[in-house]
């Protein structure tokens, strides 16, 4: 190498070694506006308002609580009365939604009235009932902000094989355009719901990476749909396993981590304890929150014994509950849960789903 040549590679590395040193701190807390090419912080999240939050759901007064403040987990140190709530897990990126704000979501599918409210009611009035039934969970909690959600199953088991042979009929895209389309007029976020019937949760879920990459729109998994055994959807509770939500999870985190997204939240529907096993493994992350919802139906004490019976015992990360517009209230029901008896629940739900 010539003396020239030495120099200009010494010159060349001296620099490297400077922009490491005076800008590894700054990268590793900021990040670079492509547009403007300058720093911008990164959000932080407010941890002692995400306690308080947890503590809130949980009914347990703040002055009795102590919160461990390691930046990896949350948890009750000592309260006056013990309780399973809140669960001891991972605290969540910045600009997560839960618990800071109550997510409500109608849920179906645009090709059928029996499947629930987004297939029975034209836009307007779906948008007029949600902007409607938001208003009165925020007047319910004005603690909490209430976001919007169109709750869309994107596949949906069947009864038949199909060509696949996996008893699941795959919406074109179009139609979750639309889901995309309703959630943005009111102002909230899309969560995408899916039945594996015969097939899984590894095939599935790249299908929709296009639209799980996208910040606005979240996940569904439904247990009950699942058929593991060989049956057919409809026949038999399904069931998924902690690996499968673990999977979803984990998928999840990668699109979270890779494109820089706000934390994503993973929904799973129960209302028996065999539909989801080992949920002791089940393994929350910064990047994804977990709800366990509880999806079944029938009178108010009916749907608030399979709360406390299958949903509060078995802690995860936070809670849903389900509302059926119509099979809630037949009898002996004699009509919905009210928002307080909901709110009244151990812990309260944060997300909240109509059918």
């Amino acid at each position: 190498m010539t003396t020239r040549a030495t120099v200009i590679l010494g010159g060349v590395l001296a620099l490297l070694a400077l922009y490491a040193v005076s800008y590894s701190g700054l990268v590793a807390s900021e990040y670079r506006s492509s547009e403007n090419e300058r720093y911008i912080p990164l959000p932080e999240l407010d941890k002692g308002a995400y306690n308080a939050r947890l503590l809130a759901l949980a009914h347990i007064a703040s002055t009795t609580a102590v919160f461990s403040t390691a930046t990896t987990t949350v948890r009750v140190v000592s309260t006056t009365t013990p309780s399973l709530w809140p669960v001891p897990t991972v605290y969540p990126g910045a600009r997560a939604i839960l618990p800071f704000k109550r997510v409500v979501a109608y849920y179906g599918n645009f090709y059928s009235t029996g499947m629930g409210v987004l297939g029975e009611y034209s836009d307007d009035t779906l948008l007029a009932m949600l902007a409607s039934t938001t208003a009165e969970w925020a007047a319910a909690d004005s603690a909490t902000p209430v976001i919007p959600a169109i709750q869309y199953i994107a596949v949906v088991a069947q009864n038949r094989a199909g060509k696949e042979g996996k008893y699941i009929l795959r919406m074109p895209d179009d139609q979750i355009d639309h889901a995309l389309a309703l959630a943005s007029r009111a102002g909230g976020i899309v969560i995408l719901d899916v039945q594996v019937g015969q097939s899984t949760l590894e095939y599935e879920l790249p299908q929709l990476a296009k639209y799980l990459a996208m910040p606005q729109v979240h996940l569904a998994i439904d247990p009950e749909f699942s058929m593991k055994f060989g049956d057919a959807p409809g026949t038999v509770i399904g069931t998924f396993s902690a690996a499968d939500i673990n999977f979803a999870a984990t998928y999840l985190a990668d699109l979270v981590r890779t494109l820089h997204l706000p934390p994503k939240i993973l929904i799973v529907h129960r209302f028996t304890q065999n539909m989801m096993t080992d949920y002791q493994q089940v393994t929350p992350l910064p990047e994804v929150q977990v709800v366990m919802d509880m999806d079944g139906w029938g009178s108010q004490a009916k749907k608030k014994g399979t709360y406390n019976q299958v949903i509060a015992p078995e802690p995860v990360q936070f809670t849903g509950i389900k509302l059926f517009y119509k099979n809630d209230i037949k009898p002996p029901s004699t009509g919905l849960l009210t928002t307080d008896e909901v709110l009244s629940l151990t812990p309260a739900p944060i997300y909240i789903q109509y059918q």
